[in-house]
């Protein structure tokens, strides 16, 4: 008698990972999030629905048939839900009217109140009855009166929420000094830490005019190639130390990073420029700095 085994597969089904993406820019946000489209057939500029971690939203399609990078499989991305329709819009209207009514009454409030805080947004969710309140102050505020005049006016659930100014100029937007819209609210993902020390290690000017964004803090940019400044650097020396040059001996007065240069007043007063590599063959031996 013979027993033929067939193999069974596993009939548990595993999301796939989605072949293509799409851009979507919620309304009044300057960048766009990668959404799934499903099986929807989709063009750039048409009005979509989309599910967010606040909920339904309403967006408009950016970018279309992105190929999907991500090699992690478990990446997942919030699903496009339909393409916008008229209720859609009424519905949009509505809640555009509601924050606008309420950052009204709430900016009122607050110069009433005479809190040091400043209004930067107002967030109404429909499916929750709620309406966020985002602003700025440099210390803590005391706003208890403020939601009790709020929840007694709107009729909804109130949150307010401090964010700093980072976060500020996120939404609000603008120019950089280089001309070019932010990067903080046109594409950059999240903030990182930036410290004086990569302006340093940079070589520019300690200026707070020229390393400051329009938040009045250190630029984001500073940290984009700070990792090759740093390998750059290895092997030059360090500015008001004394090194040993083929014209004698002097003190290093800069470095000229990207061309691997050094500045040298020698000890008659000239002031010479040195490849690093002159400096190597010559003497690669750099004395400490004078105390």
């Amino acid at each position: 008698m013979n027993f033929t085994f067939e193999e069974t597969k596993s009939t548990q089904t595993h999301p796939e990972k989605p072949k293509y993406l799409i851009g979507v820019r919620i309304k009044n946000q300057f960048k766009s999030e990668l959404y799934d489209p499903k099986d929807l057939k989709l063009r750039v500029g048409t009005p979509v629905m989309v599910n967010t971690n606040q909920g339904l939203k309403l967006g408009v399609i950016a970018s279309n048939k992105l190929i999907n990078f991500y090699k992690n499989k478990d990446q997942k991305f919030y699903k496009v839900i339909r393409v916008a329709n008229e209720n859609d819009f009424k519905a949009e209207n509505r809640k555009q009217k509601t924050e606008h009514k309420a950052k009204i009454f709430c900016s009122e409030k607050i110069a009433e109140l005479k809190l040091p805080m400043n209004l930067n947004r107002v967030v109404h969710q429909p499916h929750m009855n709620k309406t966020v309140f985002f602003f700025t102050a440099e210390g803590r505020v005391d706003f208890r009166q403020l939601i009790r005049d709020l929840a007694s006016n709107l009729r909804h659930r109130i949150e307010l929420k401090q964010v700093g100014v980072r976060d500020e100029a996120k939404v609000i937007g603008g120019l950089g000094i280089c001309g070019e819209t932010l990067c903080c609210s046109s594409w950059l993902p999240d903030f990182t830490p930036v410290t004086i020390k990569m302006a340093k290690t940079q070589g520019l000017a300690l200026n707070p005019s020229k390393i400051s964004g329009v938040c009045g803090r250190l630029m984001c940019c500073l940290q984009y190639e700070h990792e090759n400044y740093k390998e750059m650097t290895k092997g030059l020396p360090r500015a008001n130390s004394n090194i040993q040059t083929p014209d004698g001996p002097g003190k290093v007065l800069k470095n000229q990073i990207l061309e691997q240069k050094i500045i040298v007043r020698l000890d008659d007063e000239n002031i010479m420029t040195y490849r690093k590599e002159e400096l190597k063959s010559f003497s690669s031996k750099i004395q400490a700095p004078n105390s």
